[in-house]
């Protein structure tokens, strides 16, 4: 049996995948990054993140969910999203 990942949708039901998140996320804080984010991995390190991390197919999945860009993985993305937000 190949091995299944569980992913978010936008609508914040998971579901199985064969393939592996592109992109992870923090439930409470709503903020989602790259699987390398080095301030996620710091996180993940001290094991205070891992039990509300989720995962997301691509980044707007993710955005479609509800999260906001990572401001040290995704800095560009980020800044749209700052500035997207202040025009509201």
């Amino acid at each position: 049996m190949a091995k299944q990942y569980q992913l978010l949708n936008a609508d914040g039901t998971t579901y199985l995948s064969a393939e592996p998140g592109a992109y992870g996320g923090h439930r409470r804080t709503r903020i989602y990054g790259r699987l390398d984010c080095r301030s996620a991995l710091l996180w993940i390190g001290k094991g205070r993140y891992i039990k509300h991390r989720v995962f997301f197919c691509d980044a707007e999945a993710a955005r479609d969910a509800g999260y906001r860009p990572c401001s040290v993985c995704l800095p560009d993305d980020y800044t749209r999203w700052r500035s997207a937000s202040a025009d509201v």
